[in-house]
């Protein structure tokens, strides 16, 4: 950990052994040490498990029990942070649990506990202010209305540009794999659209949506401006479209042309044969397109703090302008939060979708 004089300057690093007592730090560091121990074994994935669990807890309860020691006498303004060695061995463990979980081959079902499982689990250990002394909960506690309020725009950002790009790329998708013609162009265009950085895409937008702001009132009475949450929302959804439209071709393609034949075989329409035939078939690729964009819309959307969308980029970005690694950490942890979540449910919902799912060991 680190005790700093204030939430800017860097602060003095300390190890383990002095945060606290014996008392305190050796059932962690005895924790900590057994599961590292136990994520060795490579031909036991449950005793890894177990293991990177029981590690979890260590540093968990190490941070708990030893930020409010060390911030007594310390000064009015002093933060108490999880240091590098924190960050590294929860970078070990969790790749440890990872590891672990994919030698498991876990069913839908049992992923799906598991998750709710951990975040039970974090919610737990949020809502009882057992972490409340830490300078990254200082910060949120300062700025809880503010925090709510970029979540939900957020939330907003990734979830509605993905929600347009789907209501677009579908039927987008189905012309280009009925259309070879239109497919050569649209999908040469939004790979080109991809490549454009998006710092590029996000200040493209600026001067876009102002011409369009003022030159027409009724845009900018709806609330588009050169700045904000439209020009964030409309550089989401153009990245958004290609992993749609892509993949919503290669699922119909991926149809076996068995099945096609036995669909014209009974007298199947083209619009019969799509619905009731290749899109189902298709479903688990066209799933794992969407998969892509919202993975990749949650981790864009910080951009957006930087233009004024809103989100946890503004957290980001104060952080970075006030020099508070903490503030930082404020709008990038619940960034990678939500990505994971939302990729480990969208990979539940692929396999279950999935005509031929894998079997669990």
């Amino acid at each position: 950990m680190t005790l700093a004089a204030n939430r800017i300057v860097a602060g003095e690093g300390l190890t383990a052994w002095h945060l606290a007592g014996p008392d305190v730090t050796l059932p962690g560091l005895i924790a900590i040490v057994s599961g590292l121990i136990l994520g060795l074994f490579a031909a036991w994935p449950k005793a890894r498990l177990i293991g990177a669990t029981l590690g979890l807890a260590g540093i968990v309860w190490l941070l708990s029990q030893s930020a409010s020691p060390l911030l007594e006498g310390a000064g009015e303004y002093a933060r108490v942070s999880p240091g590098l060695g924190f960050w590294c061995l929860l970078a070990v463990l969790m790749l440890v649990m990872a590891d672990a979980i994919t030698s498991l081959s876990p069913g839908p079902r049992t992923r799906i506990a598991l998750l709710a499982s951990m975040l039970g689990l974090l919610a737990i250990v949020l809502g009882t202010g057992l972490l409340s002394d830490l300078s990254i909960m200082q910060e949120y506690a300062s700025r809880k209305d503010a925090f709510h309020a970029a979540a939900l725009r957020h939330l907003t950002l990734a979830f509605g540009s993905l929600a347009s790009a789907t209501a677009i790329g579908i039927p987008l998708g189905i012309l280009c794999y009925h259309g070879p013609r239109l497919r050569k162009i649209a999908l040469p265009v939004l790979s080109f659209l991809q490549t454009i950085p998006s710092l590029a895409m996000f200040g493209i937008m600026i001067p876009l949506l102002g011409w369009v702001a003022n030159s027409y009132p009724a845009a900018k009475a709806m609330g588009i401006a050169g700045v904000g949450f439209a020009p964030a929302f409309l550089a989401l959804l153009l990245y958004s479209l290609l992993p749609v439209v892509a993949n919503m071709v290669a699922g119909l393609q991926s149809t076996p042309e068995k099945a096609r034949d036995a669909a014209r075989g009974m007298g199947m329409t083209t619009w019969q044969l799509l619905m009731r035939v290749e899109l189902p078939l298709g479903l688990p690729v066209i799933l794992a397109g969407l998969r892509i964009a919202l993975v990749q819309n949650i981790g864009l959307a910080v951009i957006a703090g930087l233009i004024g969308g809103g989100g946890f980029g503004t957290f980001v970005f104060q952080g970075l302008n006030q020099t508070a690694t903490d503030l930082i950490l404020l709008g990038a942890l619940p960034t990678v939060a939500l990505a994971l979540t939302a990729a480990i449910l969208m990979d539940v919902l692929v396999e279950l979708t999935n005509p031929t799912p894998r079997k669990a060991s």
